[in-house]
């Protein structure tokens, strides 16, 4: 790979000797002082050794300025990281300079993955989405404006989420409160302030989503059917708590295993 202290390609012009400023992707220079341009394999016959590269940077920027979806971003991507890996071993200002603008193409081409897929949840209101997006790209085109909307919108959007947090916080300590009245022998009184100061913390804790939300909310799902299968026949039907929790939790076992060891009735 060039070294980061490789000086870029310098030209001079031919008419008054001053600094040509070079670009590899239209294959032209032009003076910084008086405005004329030149062809940059003429000045510089080197560059056709690069042709291969710089052909790949093209290809990845015309698609960049097609389209912009996902597989089309991650194609130019693909086509500026192996133009970069060409540039690996060789240490001549070319090699520095094409390194430097695969390298910048790769960066604004992230950059557009990451404004597209904001974009998209934006457009379809899921606001918290978008804003994990666009947060990897602050100052980019009208993210900053759109950060603003997505960040009022995602305030909204989880107080819609408060119930279902709150729903989903009560299984577990719905089971917890079950156990220590049955089996601890704790009485109702004290069993009911542990149910509430529980709901709220779990509810919470799914209200504030990660990882933590998460094991909560497959644990609860996990624990729904039998905690539901358990009230019905324990409290419901008064059948013994013993019974009724091995009931609750054997009969979810077993119709999965059933259905899971069912045989496809289709081959039959």
């Amino acid at each position: 790979m060039p070294e980061g202290n490789v000086a870029p390609l310098s030209l001079k012009c031919n008419i008054c000797g001053g600094e040509l400023k070079n670009d590899y992707l239209t294959g032209s220079c032009v003076c910084d002082h008086c405005g004329n341009k030149w062809d940059l394999k003429e000045m510089c016959p080197e560059v056709s050794s690069y042709s291969r590269t710089i052909e790949r940077i093209k290809r990845g920027k015309e698609l960049l300025n097609t389209r912009s979806d996902v597989a089309t971003l991650t194609q130019a991507n693909l086509l500026f990281k192996s133009a970069a890996m060409e540039c690996t071993g060789r240490t001549d200002p070319i090699a520095a300079d094409l390194l430097r603008v695969a390298n910048e193409c790769q960066e604004e081409s992230e950059k557009i993955k990451h404004y597209s897929l904001g974009t998209m949840h934006f457009e379809k209101k899921n606001y918290r989405k978008a804003l994990s997006e666009f947060k990897k790209i602050p100052g980019f085109k009208d993210v900053d404006e759109k950060m603003k909307e997505a960040e009022a919108g995602a305030v909204i959007e989880r107080r819609k989420h408060i119930p279902i947090a709150i729903i989903v916080g009560m299984i577990i300590p719905a089971v917890l409160s079950i156990l220590l009245k049955e089996k601890a022998g704790l009485p109702l009184a004290a069993v009911i302030p542990i149910f509430v100061v529980l709901t709220c913390a779990v509810s919470y804790a799914v209200y504030l989503e990660g990882t933590l939300a998460t094991v909560i909310i497959v644990l609860s799902v996990l624990a729904a059917v039998p905690l539901i299968l358990f009230m019905i026949l324990a409290y419901g039907m008064h059948m013994d708590t013993g019974t009724a929790a091995i009931i609750s939790i054997g009969a979810p076992i077993v119709l999965v295993v059933a259905v899971a060891l069912k045989p496809d009735l289709k081959q039959n």
